[in-house]
Order: structure tokens, then C-alpha cells, then sequence
């Protein structure tokens, strides 16, 4: 079996088909939302596809390094030309097409006035490297 992260956006994304900000929705649209978020996931639990779930509020910054003894970087809040995650799921398939298939479901999720937001999600398989590099081991030098 293969994962694959189904990342979500707030913005960054290619605009949906349903391109109405949530924050724009009535309290019974994001309940209906969240609903079939939920429904979604206990589906894939009862298949063994599913791995974990996590929603992202909006807020958030970016951090680097900035040289020994020197405090990190920050850039934020975020700017509104940046990209922003809105969550994610993980997802454990036996192929590709397997994930295409659930992430074209996912993204049949309702939004404003019940309809389909048609949103692009990223699908992005994980690269496995926990199999072949040791915890020690860094895999990206």
C-alpha cells in the first residue's frame, strides 16, 4: 500500500467551480461541510484507507534559521500572496488511481448553498523513506 497526502487550501490553490470563502458560509453549510468531511473519514477507517486528518486555522508563520546564535526569521502573518493550508488528510491506498478516485470524492465536499465546491486538492504521494534511511540517517543533506 502507498500513502498519499490530500492537501487542502485556502487560498493558493486553483480557484473551485464553488469559489465561495467559508468564511462566507451560513453555520449549516460548515456543519454540513464538516459532516461529510467525518463521513468521509469513517468510510476510509472501515476500508483501512484511512491514516489521519488534521484541519489548519488560517493564521501561521513562517520561521527560519538565521545563523548560530542569532534568533530565527519570522515572516508573517502570513501574506495574502502566499499559499495557506487549510488541512489535510493521509491517506493509505493500493494505487495511484485509488487515490485519484478519493481525492475527485473528497473534493465533491458541499460548500455554499449545498452544492459541490469542486475544489483542487494537491494529491502528493509520501516518498518512503523511513524504509530505506535509519532514523540517524539524514535524508535530505
Amino acid at each position: 500500500m502507498a500513502k498519499y497526502l490530500l492537501l487542502k487550501h485556502y487560498r493558493g490553490a486553483p480557484a473551485s467551480v464553488n469559489d465561495i470563502p467559508m468564511d462566507q458560509w451560513t453555520p449549516e453549510e460548515i456543519s454540513a461541510h464538516i459532516q461529510y468531511m467525518n463521513d468521509f473519514a469513517a468510510r476510509l477507517e472501515k476500508t483501512g484507507e484511512f491514516v489521519d486528518s488534521q484541519a489548519l486555522s488560517p493564521e501561521g508563520t513562517f520561521v527560519r534559521y538565521d545563523g548560530e546564535g542569532r534568533p530565527p526569521v519570522t515572516d508573517g502573518p502570513f501574506a495574502e500572496t502566499k499559499d495557506v493550508i487549510a488541512g489535510w488528510m493521509v491517506i493509505d491506498v493500493d494505487t495511484y488511481e485509488r487515490a485519484l478516485e478519493l481525492a475527485g470524492e473528497l473534493s465533491a465536499a458541499p460548500g455554499a448553498g449545498g452544492r459541490p465546491i469542486h475544489e483542487w486538492l494537491e494529491l502528493r504521494p509520501f516518498l518512503g523513506l523511513r524504509s530505506t534511511v535509519s532514523d540517524t540517517e539524514c535524508a535530505f543533506k
